[in-house]
């Protein structure tokens, strides 16, 4: 459940319930140590019961408090007294506080502050606000019973400098709400999410916006020649789409605020296609379309910040399925950019969507940068499990950029090897590539991003493989619920895109 509202305070107030910290030595914060003494030393005198230390961070542990200006105590731990904060730990303490205390049908405050933790990037509470709002997202649509367990609505956190958390916060609310937005697409099912659909949700979500939203239909792409994209799509009764999205936030000066192109792929249900997947799991591929999610929920987080940068995002919806219309192994298809393509394995279709949708963006818009997302293989599962998602670029500077706001984010990168070994093991007898490497050519991760940028031209390009994070498979390693979607993308580009163009 989603609070209701989250304020910040610069007083701690008494009454309802209290979040203090204390330090992986015992010691009470400094806001803890003022609530304890007001409290006859409530707090430090629980510390001392066996098994009731907090001494790792991130943990909780919460007791009801005899004194009538408290109704409970949760503490938490902050780790080190001298231990510097990063954005994505002060996330993390946010997100600790809501799962320690949700449950609680009454007011908190949250007295934790600069006071108690290092951090030198802005409103600590604010971050930590963000944390909590992130982990509070549940996906129980189709659940009979909702898990009613999860009352607490309106959670105050302290703050040395009111305004200025209140001003950062509102900021990174509407960040939530594109991560939200992400997650609710990859959440819902196939029979709900398909590309019709899926382009009415980003007309309905982003137009409202002062966004624009262009949908393009079979026709349309037939005309413009994206036979790749379509013959993934041939084989089923949904019709593919592709929805392109504008936000004009810049500059109109080309020269002085570029286009910033995102691109995802959206396979809405990904059954393989006659190359057919095995039925363990395959209701998973429900997610494949996590690609189109992140960029349509980062279009909707610019725009409800209103974001001084030029973007378009691309999303490439297709179903693919099996039937007597389906593409065949061994076709060949002739892509928009003229390069041919022979499909050796139609489950491999991702890459034949994004290399007319990468082709389209470069000519239609000559944008300055280029950024994929796609659930493109899990190979890259096998090779950097569910902590990173990968990441190829041709271009060094780009791919540091990226990888900064990963690190900020928490949403982390694993920069991929790309050479001429890998490319050449595309290269097909019968037309200029084929849509999976040579049997004797591993790296599969590998060898979709070098097909990819053969659709690139000598734009600065990169290819974020998220096939392993778009779900979190641990609740250590990012902001959401245990096996739901993460909405991964979304706060990493919005970072990028703040930090590098929005001036």
């Amino acid at each position: 459940m989603v609070p209701d509202k989250i304020t910040f305070t610069d007083k701690i107030r008494k009454g309802g319930s209290v979040v203090v910290g204390v330090y992986a030595d015992g010691s009470l914060s400094p806001n803890a140590a003022k609530i304890d003494k007001d409290l006859g030393g409530i707090i430090s005198k629980s510390l001392k019961k066996p098994g009731f230390a907090v001494k790792t961070q991130f943990k909780t542990r919460s007791f009801v408090c005899p004194d009538d200006n408290r109704n409970h105590v949760i503490i938490t731990g902050l780790g080190d007294r001298d231990k510097e904060y990063a954005r994505f730990e002060a996330e993390k303490l946010g997100a600790a506080v809501w799962s320690g205390s949700a449950e609680l049908d009454e007011e908190v405050i949250v007295a934790i502050n600069e006071e108690d933790v290092r951090f030198s990037d802005g409103c600590v509470s604010a971050f930590m606000a963000f944390g909590a709002l992130l982990k509070s997202w549940n996906f129980d649509k189709y659940k009979s019973e909702k898990d009613d367990k999860i009352k607490l609505r309106r959670p105050e956190m302290l703050s040395k400098n009111k305004t200025a958390a209140e001003k950062q916060f509102a900021e990174l609310r509407n960040v939530a709400e594109g991560i939200f937005l992400t997650r609710l697409v990859v959440s819902e099912p196939a029979n709900v999410i398909y590309p019709t659909s899926l382009a009415e949700v980003a007309k309905n979500e982003l137009i409202p916006l002062g966004a624009e939203v262009e949908i393009l239909k079979t026709a349309e792409m037939k005309k413009l020649g994206m036979n790749a994209l379509l013959a993934v799509a041939q084989g089923s009764q949904n019709e593919p789409r592709l929805a392109i999205l504008r936000w004009n936030g810049g500059s109109k000066s080309e020269s002085s605020a570029p286009t910033i192109a995102f691109i995802g792929k959206g396979v809405t249900f990904d059954s393989g296609g006659i190359s057919l997947k095995p039925g363990d799991g395959m209701h998973e591929m429900r997610c494949d379309m996590a690609g189109s999610g992140t960029v349509l929920g980062l279009v909707k987080a610019a725009a409800l910040n209103k974001l001084p940068v030029n973007i378009v995002g691309l999303m490439a919806m297709v179903e693919n399925m099996p039937s007597g219309s389906a593409q065949r192994p061994g076709d060949v298809v002739k892509s928009m950019s003229g390069q041919t393509i022979e499909v050796l394995n139609t489950d491999a279709e991702g890459r034949m969507v994004l290399a007319d949708a990468l082709w389209y963006a470069k000519e239609k818009f000559n944008p300055e940068i280029m950024v994929d997302f796609a659930t493109l293989t899990g190979a890259i599962v096998v090779a950097l499990g569910h902590e990173f998602a990968g990441l190829f670029s041709n271009c060094d500077v780009l791919a540091e950029q990226i990888s900064k706001s990963g690190t900020a984010t928490g949403e982390k990168l694993w920069r991929m090897p790309m050479s001429k070994h890998f490319d050449e093991g595309i290269n097909s007898d019968i037309a200029d590539m084929q849509n999976t490497g040579k049997p004797d050519v591993r790296g599969g991760s590998i060898t979709a991003a070098q097909f990819l940028k053969r659709f690139v031209g000598d734009k600065k390009w990169a290819h974020i493989d998220i096939a392993g994070v778009e779900t979190s498979a641990s609740e250590d390693l990012f902001i959401c619920q245990k096996g739901g979607a993460t909405g991964f993308g979304v706060h990493l580009m919005y970072d990028f895109l703040r930090e590098n163009y929005a001036k």
